[in-house]
Parts: structure tokens; C-alpha cells; sequence
């Protein structure tokens, strides 16, 4: 059987025709879950390195040997120092090298990972463990050996949970999959970063259990969801913007054709840089920025919650210096869970002005007592770079058009925001914006795909 998989920076989702209907794969009783894995064993960090009594006798071992090959060669003695840095280094590599082969070992044991809330919750109870959220932001970001085998292996989870929940739902063996990407991945190294990425799905997925797969564009499958609801034929623009990304696509649809799509266009930018904007905005004051000499890419790296690298730089930072009461607010949040839960706040309250003037969120966690109350306008100013960002794509895909559209269609989880859609139907003036199921859009046009073809015209 072969079905259509979301996989999506915040949440991810899968469905299939089945005789003909459209039906979606139950998470429990959610259509769609949150890409989040929680391992109860931590990934390896270089950071957690010491030098024990037992490592410390392997460092003078090195040191020992390295003399002995000096005399052996008649080379010049080289000093101390350099020779116990480089026998620390050895020794540093061998360890990591230990560890991941435990965590890989673990990583690898299917029943013990959690998904989804499920996941994030297990990890904030317990204390302990690895939670990896939005891992699709890291697929095209340069990785050593080491961490592509982990991210792959994080990427396996939740592929092979999503094929076995298929399986059980539908009572077939689930095999094959159209899998939705981005036209741009989050990437720090360009075009090659987005090969990366799909090849680390394409791995991922033979490892779940998938014989086969094939990638189609986000818009494109936003777009073939759309043209089964037009009944004459038209060129439309479609514009999906998700938890990582928003992308844009430019297509004949309807009449029962077969869909073309003509043109593309990408920003690796998207929910998550709102997420990361109203924490900067409306919840790091609380912590000193702008008030205190702590830099501000520490509070960044606090709020990029997706990024690992940012997280554990962040949580190595000495604040002892910093004044109160934004020193012991500081160390809180370097507390294991504190920056998740602070994501999560900041989530709560970019929904909550979707549809309200004003609301407020509780730090609790942090400091009792400790709260903030945002309004409108401070979504307004924390969203302004991302806003501009989308306006710029939507006036480049404007400006490329050879036939102005007879539609909009808008899909993916942050066109919710009212905001966003003023700013999308600022775009096309006198176009009709239609607006499709902001979740579910792109993964009902990716089962559609597992059936129809769809042709690219460039």
C-alpha cells in the first residue's frame, strides 16, 4: 500500500485513498502529531567529557608510547604539553566514539521511543532522557558523520511510526510513500544542503520499512488537493506556510486534468521564527535582554529550541555575573525542560493573539509569580521580519507570473494567523484568497499524488 506522508517541521501527518476516499491515519485520536521523538537514553555530548582516573591512565599510556616512538625514530622530543594535548584528543575521540555506539544501540530500540505531546511530556516529567523536536530543521545544516547517523536514526523513528500505525489502521502492509518536501530546506549550504536532506529522508525511510518512496513539492501537493475542488480549469497560486518553511507554487488546475505545475519558489522561514520571535519580543526582557550585558545571540539560542547546537551552547553559559533578578531567571532556564516549556508559552501565545487582542502566560516554571501579558501589537512587531520575508516571496512570485491568477490557495499550519493572511491577500489584490484545512492540506494532496500523475512544465 502506498500512502502520503507530511513530514513537517512542527507537526506531521499521513493519510491514503481507500476506495476512492480520502482517509487519514489516526494518532490516537489526533489526525496529525507533533514531530517530536523523546529517547529515555541521552544522545551523546562531546561536552560531558572527563577525564576520569580510568581516562587519565590511557591519557599517560598515549604519552608513554609517544616518547618511546620519539626515541625509537631519533626524532626531536616535542614538549610535554603538546604531546598530552594530543593524547587527550585521542582519548576525547575514542570515548565519544564509545558512547555513540551505546547510543546507537539504544536509539535503535523502537519500543522505547515516545512521539509527539507524548514525547515532550515524557521528557518534561522525567527529567532525563532526549527529546529532539522540528529534526527536519537540521536535515540540511552540515552534520559530521557522527550526528547525520543520529539525526537518521531519529528520522527512522518517526518514519517507522508512522508506516506501523498505517499498517495497523488500514489492516495491510504499508510499504511505499510519497513523502512532501519544502522547495527550499532550512539549509546552511545552499543546493547542496537540500540533496542532503533528502537523502538522509531517503535513508530514513528504507530503514522504517519503506521499499519505495518519492518526494513531491509541499505546494505541489497542496496543489493537486486543491484542483479536485475546481470544477473549471484555472491557473492559481498556492502559497503553504508550515512550521519550517513557506513555499509557493504556481499551477493549472481543475476540470478533471491532469495538474501542471509551472513554476516554484521557497523560504527556508516559517512558523517556528514566529515562535522564536515572540519569545525574543515578549519573554526574554524577563531574562535580561536589552537591560543587561548578556549578548544577544544567548537569548536566541534560548529560543531556537529546534536547533541542538544553539541549546547546548546555551546551556553552557555562565550567568554567575549577571545581576538579579536575571541571573538565577537565567540559570533556570539553562534547567533541563525550562527552554521547552518556554517554546511552548511562546506557541500558546502567538495562537492566542490569532484570535484574541491580548493574552497572557505564566512563568511559573521559571519564578513564581512570573508572568507576561502581550497584546496585538507585540505580535505585530515580533512577526514584522517574517512578515516581510513572506511579502518579498510572494512579490517575487508575482513579479515571474506570465498570466495573473484566478485564486489563492492558502494552506499549512501558520496561515491560521490572521496576520499572515492579510499579508498573503495584500499580495494579490483583487484575487480570491481561498482557504484550505491549514493542517491537512498538504498530506491530502500527497495521498492523491500515490494515485494520479502530475507533470512539471518549467
Amino acid at each position: 500500500m502506498r500512502i502520503g506522508i507530511d513530514f513537517g517541521t512542527s507537526y506531521s501527518a499521513a493519510a491514503a485513498v481507500v476506495d476512492g476516499q480520502l482517509e487519514l491515519v489516526r494518532f490516537g485520536d489526533a489526525q496529525q502529531f507533533r514531530t517530536a521523538v523523546f529517547f529515555p537514553e541521552v544522545v551523546p555530548n562531546i561536552d560531558d567529557f572527563v577525564l576520569t582516573p580510568a581516562l587519565e591512565a590511557q591519557v599517560d599510556a598515549f604519552v608513554r608510547a609517544s616518547r618511546a616512538d620519539e626515541r625509537q625514530s631519533g626524532r626531536t622530543p616535542r614538549p610535554e604539553g603538546d604531546l598530552r594535548r594530543d593524547a587527550i584528543r585521542v582519548v576525547r575521540r575514542q570515548w565519544m566514539e564509545e558512547r555513540t555506539r551505546e547510543a546507537s544501540a539504544s536509539v535503535a530500540s523502537f519500543q522505547d521511543a515516545l512521539f509527539g505531546e507524548e514525547a515532550v511530556e515524557a521528557y518534561l516529567e522525567e527529567g532525563t532522557g532526549n527529546l529532539i523536536e522540528s529534526p527536519k530543521s537540521m536535515f540540511g545544516y552540515k552534520l559530521d558523520p557522527r550526528v547525520r547517523k543520529t539525526i537518521v536514526s531519529i528520522a527512522a523513528h518517526i518514519l517507522e511510526h508512522v508506516r506501523l500505525v498505517a499498517t495497523r489502521q488500514f489492516g495491510t502492509p504499508v510499504r511505499a510513500a510519497v513523502i512532501g518536501r519544502p522547495v527550499e530546506f532550512r539549509s546552511s549550504m545552499g543546493a547542496a544542503g537540500g540533496e542532503q536532506a533528502l537523502s538522509i529522508l531517503r535513508e530514513a525511510a528504507g530503514i522504517a520499512g519503506f521499499d519505495e518512496v518519492s518526494f513531491l513539492e509541499e505546494p505541489a501537493a497542496a496543489a493537486m488537493h486543491y484542483h479536485l475542488s475546481l470544477p473549471e480549469r484555472q491557473r492559481a497560486i498556492i502559497v503553504d506556510i508550515g512550521g519550517g518553511t513557506t513555499d509557493v507554487a504556481y499551477a493549472e488546475l481543475g476540470a478533471g486534468e491532469t495538474p501542471v505545475m509551472h513554476r516554484s519558489w521557497g523560504l527556508p522561514r516559517g512558523g517556528t521564527d514566529l515562535d522564536v520571535g515572540v519569545s525574543l519580543h515578549s519573554f526574554m526582557p524577563l531574562f535580561g535582554k536589552d537591560t543587561t550585558g548578556v549578548p544577544v545571540h544567548h537569548f536566541v539560542e534560548a529560543a531556537s529550541v529546534h536547533n541542538l547546537p544553539k541549546q547546548r551552547e546555551f546551556r553552557k553559559q555562565d550567568y554567575r555575573f549577571v545581576d538579579e533578578p536575571f541571573r538565577s531567571r537565567l540559570q533556570a532556564l539553562q534547567g533541563t525542560g525550562s527552554t521547552t516549556r518556554l517554546n511552548q508559552s511562546a506557541e500558546r501565545v502567538k495562537i492566542g493573539l490569532s484570535a484574541s487582542d491580548s493574552t497572557t502566560a505564566s512563568l511559573d516554571f521559571i519564578e513564581p509569580g512570573l508572568a507576561i501579558h502581550a497584546v496585538s501589537a507585540d505580535f505585530d512587531a515580533a512577526s514584522e521580519d517574517f512578515l516581510d520575508r513572506v511579502a518579498r516571496l510572494l512579490s517575487e512570485a508575482s513579479a515571474d507570473l506570465d498570466e495573473a491568477p484566478r485564486s489563492v490557495f492558502l494552506t499549512g499550519g501558520t496561515s491560521r494567523s490572521p496576520q499572515v493572511r492579510a499579508r498573503v491577500g495584500a499580495s494579490f489584490p483583487g484575487v480570491a484568497v481561498v482557504h484550505g484545512d491549514p493542517s491537512l492540506g498538504v498530506v491530502a494532496g500527497l495521498a492523491q499524488a500515490a494515485l494520479l500523475p502530475i507533470s512539471s512544465n518549467a
